[in-house]
């Protein structure tokens, strides 16, 4: 039997749904620190009296955090273990990001910014890796989506308190609130390690120590590798590395390209300020949706061909998005535009854990996460670069032309996982 199919079997439905919900609170964290930055970043600026290029140099030291985040994330996976990855990466994302609300100096600022950084990028593909090697096959596509989804819910939440209760307390308390963030230390330390490396790591008795039953099948050997970063490099995984890779920097970069300048693409057109913000909101909205209907399209007709039509939506409704200019066709394209980028993330995050075997799947995971994170730095200069020359909506077009990049290389070396063991 696969290992696969003794946690299909010996792992509780129930507890795969109590693993998904605790997940998903530390994704909500995650998002909710990330997007600190967009909802704060205004006040920061006017009490130091800082230049744009200091706030920028702030607003980039989280992805530069992030980006050495990801980078760690799947040596400390592979090597010394999910559980204290995800308590790793935890400590850095609560500790730091709460300090950042006492720092006194735009240069403490930045250096605390990063150190969260570190922590957000690092956390994710932590979480992702564990959560996909403790459930089964027959949902495991849909729970990695949910687990994605609830990044909308982290944003909307901090947004929310930001615009009400942060404009009352000041912005230092949008930082503190993440403090909240500590009670995910109680269940994170006492989860057992994952079963996949368990019993990688300790063979069939650590593996029944995790799960607490006898398992009286025979196990087939899980692949081990001694040097994971080339393995994915190898001649079977060099084809989905790479499609991995595009798919991940391009759906950061547009997404990132897009949100932080959101507001600016409904400010040229003439839309005032408060109504840029209210419509950049429910764009944030639109998230949601897209997300569950990922979940729904990735068990119903697999993970390839969903990833291939979410990208081709992006690449139609970014494109749409740049030809209109009246308000209500402005938000229409822009919600559809939101929709399909974000089931986009959310596939992208389910479907990659799954292209790799147990042995190296977290330096793949956090390879996957570092070409988001150099997009995330890079796409903002781009798109700054159209709305310095007054054009910013011909950055969709741009988008849009990525977007189908990315969708062809699914089409061409994407492969099918849905209902296949991992190994």
């Amino acid at each position: 039997m696969k290992i696969d199919e003794v946690i299909s079997k010996y792992v509780p439905s129930r507890r795969q749904k109590e693993l998904l919900m605790l997940f998903s609170l530390a994704w909500m964290l995650d998002a909710a620190g990330v997007m600190l930055m967009t909802f704060t970043l205004g006040s920061i600026t006017k009490e130091w009296n800082l230049t744009a290029v200091q706030a920028s140099s702030i607003a980039s030291s989280t992805f530069m955090g992030m980006l050495v985040g990801a980078l760690t994330s799947g040596f400390v996976a592979d090597m010394l273990g999910r559980k204290l990855a995800m308590n790793m990466y935890l400590a850095f994302t609560v500790i730091f990001t709460v300090l950042n609300g006492t720092a006194q100096t735009p240069l403490l600022f930045g250096v605390l910014r990063f150190l969260s950084g570190v922590g957000y990028g690092g956390l994710m593909p932590s979480v992702n890796t564990y959560l996909s090697e403790s459930i089964a096959i027959k949902v495991r596509g849909r729970y990695l989506v949910l687990l994605e989804a609830s990044w909308a819910i982290g944003s909307i939440l901090i947004g929310w308190y930001a615009v009400t209760l942060g404009t009352r307390f000041g912005w230092r308390s949008v930082y503190y609130v993440l403090a909240a963030g500590a009670l995910l230390f109680i269940p994170f330390l006492l989860l057992p390690e994952s079963p996949k490396f368990a019993y990688i790591k300790r063979g069939k008795d650590g593996l029944e120590k995790v799960l607490r039953v006898k398992v009286k099948e025979d196990i087939e050997p899980v692949e081990k590798r001694s040097v994971p970063v080339a393995a994915l490099l190898e001649k079977a995984y060099i084809k989905r590395t790479v499609m991995v890779w595009v798919s991940w920097f391009v759906v950061s970069f547009v997404y990132y390209g897009l949100f932080i300048w959101l507001p600016k693409f409904f400010a040229s057109t003439g839309i005032s300020e408060a109504r840029s913000l209210w419509y950049s909101f429910f764009m944030m909205l639109a998230q949601l949706p897209g997300y569950l209907s990922a979940a729904y399209f990735i068990e119903k007709i697999g993970r390839k061909a969903s990833l291939a039509i979410y990208f081709f939506g992006t690449a139609a409704a970014a494109l749409g998005f740049s030809l209109v200019n009246e308000t209500a066709s402005l938000v229409t394209m822009g919600l559809i535009t939101s929709f399909f980028c974000l089931g986009v993330w959310g596939l992208v995050y389910a479907y990659t854990p799954e292209l790799f075997p147990t042995a190296f799947r977290g330096t793949a995971n956090g390879s996957a996460g570092v070409m988001a994170r150099i997009a995330g730095i890079t796409a903002p200069y781009f798109t700054a670069v159209f709305a310095g020359k007054e054009n910013i909506f011909a950055a969709l077009v741009w988008f849009a032309l990525f977007a189908t990049v990315a969708a062809i290389f699914v089409l061409m070396w994407g492969v099918e996982t849905k209902g296949e063991a991992t190994g």
